[in-house]
């Protein structure tokens, strides 16, 4: 029997990479082929094949994604960022593949983090207060300022001194102080809320490196994931970040319309995301029941070591032996 074959984008991320993983973990005799910007990245030793692609948002995106597609025989593909949700999901019709992600019109509200407060505030679902920079009324004694695109911490100001001189791509919101937490909300096929998984986490450069399973806020955030699922476009994993103040009022403050960073640590806590998403769209199969578990996790730094090695562009696959040390 011909393998399944599966492409995950993004692999020099840790979102990639986890993807990969836990596919490896799961799915052993799949096919990975992995693509990112770049030809040699760390996620490289997990596939099969690798090729690198331009940013998803270049003119030939689309037409290099298909060429891999159709050359490798693609049956299932899975992105691992925001954009490539989006630029996959808008092209779906013309790629000769199944792709893993919600609406293209829902992804792209979730893409601006302003759009993002203003569409869930028009349905009366929690969001931080935001403003556009231009609008800012200096109502709150400390405030956040973030680009309204991209992800991570990446450009985030705390408490900058002259808000309205900021550039016209950030936002401001106020900042809520108390424990940060990550949601993963799994959507089947049907539209249905099948499961979703809390942690409190610590982050570092915008990923989490400390985290602890928790399920107190389990019935608030289901009453959040349901009305916003009630909305249509979502489908397969999402993520809320949200910040539990010492009220215990859970405000959420970004959402990311993709698998998220800790798949690979949720993976092994019983909400196993990426293993639904293979089982649904690859094997047409019902996904099977979360039954996630206490944990505790933290991440350190590994080496994927090539000896006898001296030429970058031929470390393109796991046929290159390495070690992990």
């Amino acid at each position: 029997m011909e393998k399944k074959r599966v492409l995950v984008t993004g692999i020099g991320g840790n979102v990639g990479q986890g993807i990969l993983r836990n596919i490896r973990n799961c799915f052993p005799d799949i096919y990975l082929v992995g693509i990112d910007i770049t030809s040699f990245t760390p996620g490289n030793h997990l596939c099969d094949a690798v090729f690198k692609v331009p940013y998803s948002f270049e003119e030939d995106y689309i037409s290099t994604v298909s060429k891999i597609i159709i050359n490798e025989k693609i049956q299932l593909v899975i992105p691992s960022t925001d954009y490539e949700v989006y630029y996959l999901s808008l092209n779906r019709n013309s790629l000769n593949a199944t792709i893993l992600a919600s609406q293209a019109e829902t992804s792209k509200i979730y893409l601006d983090k302003f759009l993002t407060y203003e569409f869930l505030s028009k349905n009366s679902i929690p969001f931080a207060k935001s403003w556009l920079v231009k609008d800012y009324d200096f109502s709150e004694n400390e405030i956040i300022a973030k680009p309204r695109e991209g992800r991570g911490s990446k450009g985030i100001i705390i408490n900058p001194e002259n808000p309205l001189e900021l550039p016209s791509d950030y936002m401001i919101q106020p900042l809520h102080k108390g424990i940060e937490i990550t949601t993963a909300i799994y959507v089947n096929k049907d539209a249905k809320l099948h499961g979703l998984f809390t942690m409190e986490r610590s982050l570092t450069n915008g990923t989490t490196t400390e985290s602890k399973v928790v399920f107190k806020y389990d019935k608030e955030l289901t009453k959040i994931a349901q009305k916003m699922i009630n909305l249509g476009g979502l489908f397969g994993s999402f993520n809320i970040q949200s910040i539990v103040t010492p009220l215990n009022e859970i405000i959420p403050f970004e959402i990311n319309c993709r698998i998220s960073g800790t798949n690979s640590i949720r993976h092994n806590l019983g909400f196993q995301d990426v293993k639904y998403g293979v089982q649904e769209y690859l094997f047409n199969e019902i996904p099977d029941s979360p039954n996630p578990i206490e944990g505790i996790a933290t991440r350190i730094l590994m080496d994927v070591i090539y000896p006898n090695q001296n030429n970058f562009d031929k470390l393109n696959t796991d046929n290159s032996k390495f070690l992990l040390y």
